[in-house]
């Protein structure tokens, strides 16, 4: 299937959903209906004013629609946010200090943990939930006791099939927080900026498509390789942006085990990792610590140390150069079209001289988030 017919049915999902989310008659005007990624019809009898959301990295896909305060709606969330992206959270800690520390920390949605008491008891309207969790909130009951307790809950995905449902996802949101308009401004921005990308490789034949192998989080468990991801997340990303992922090869599925030697016996001509601050919660990571506190000297030595890896320092792929990482958190936001844009330079560095991801990432905190671009988010080998 060639990129030009993947991006038809992706703009054919967007017409869809534009349609399913079209605006209520005067007459139900009070109501919210609309159909969630899930394809589970969705009704509020208004806006939601209490919010939680499955994980805290939603805030990703929420921040972009709100011009002032995106905290304002939520009472609660899966504290992964602070964990997994502590740099992150604190810039948004930095503008709402005293929403950020009055966040609930509800827990895992699909343990024990999440308390529907406590979810009753915050006077939620809404849960937001992961569609790549389905099975576990229809395996533990999740939806029907939360159903019984009169509290909605709603699917989005950034994650699973990302570049399929960003836009419907978005449009969601923009219906749940009353703000189409800036859900429109975001999305024509998403689609220009893919474009850039996926305008040029439809031109590029099957046989200049480099190989490459996807490390997904490098360096977060340090006596293993490897995962990867398969035609979907990251190994998506990777086909967008004019490449062969050579776990998609394996298996279709979102997660795929990759071993040290089936690597080597490949030869791919690109290698890179995910990566990023992981070291607060789990201080023993070797992998690079990508995002708003990244140090180019300290994610310079992490990227070389796992080069040097027994098996990783003797692949063509290290020897040449081609050996990178990129910012984990990219996988489950509406942002992955910079990490699109990233790949398609490193895969194809001559056709895409001109385009510059980092501008593209600087224009998106100028023009959707209430925080100044910082850090670092993605690092070279250098040989």
């Amino acid at each position: 299937m060639s990129i030009k017919t993947q991006m038809c049915g992706f703009l054919g999902a967007i017409a869809a959903s534009v349609l399913i989310l079209s605006p209520a008659t005067d007459a139900q005007a009070e109501a919210l209906t609309f159909t969630d990624i899930a394809g589970r019809e969705v009704t509020l009898p208004e806006l939601p004013d209490k919010i939680i959301l499955g994980e805290g990295r939603m805030m990703y896909g929420i921040a972009p629609l709100i011009d002032g305060n995106p905290f304002e709606k939520i009472v609660g969330w899966k504290n992964d946010l602070v964990q997994y992206d502590p740099d992150a959270f604190r810039k948004y800690q930095a503008v709402f200090p005293e929403d950020a520390a009055r966040m609930i920390d509800f827990g895992n949605p699909y343990a024990g943990e999440f308390s529907i008491e406590a979810v009753l008891e915050a006077e939620t309207d809404l849960v937001l939930l992961d569609v790549g969790n389905l099975f576990k909130a229809e395996e533990t009951g999740l939806i029907e006791k939360l159903g019984n307790a009169g509290v909605q809950v709603a699917f989005i995905d950034f994650r699973r099939n990302a570049t399929e449902n960003a836009v419907p996802s978005m449009l969601i949101l923009g219906r749940i927080f009353g703000e189409e308009k800036k859900a429109a401004e975001f999305i024509d921005f998403y689609i220009a900026q893919m474009r850039k990308v996926t305008n040029i490789v439809d031109t590029i034949p099957a046989e200049d498509r480099p190989l490459v192998v996807v490390e997904n989080a490098a360096g977060w468990q340090t006596d293993f390789c490897c995962w990867s991801f398969g035609p979907y997340n990251y190994g998506r990303f990777v086909e967008l942006a004019g490449g062969k992922n050579y776990a998609s090869t394996l298996a279709n599925a979102y997660s795929v085990e990759l071993n040290l030697e089936g690597i080597i016996e490949a030869d791919p001509d690109v290698v890179f990792g995910t990566g990023a601050n992981w070291k607060e919660a789990k201080p023993e990571v070797t992998s690079t610590l990508l995002g708003y506190e990244g140090d180019p000297e300290v994610n310079s030595d992490r990227l070389a140390a796992l080069a040097a890896r027994p098996g990783f320092a003797d692949l063509r792929a290290v020897k040449e150069g081609r050996f990178h990482s990129v910012y984990h958190q990219f996988y489950n936001s509406p942002y992955h079209f910079v990490a699109i844009q990233v790949l398609a330079k490193w895969l194809h560095p001559e056709d895409f001289e001109d385009l510059d991801p980092e501008a593209t990432f600087k224009e998106l905190h100028d023009r959707f988030l209430p925080y100044d671009l910082s850090g670092q988010f993605w690092i070279s080998l250098k040989n």
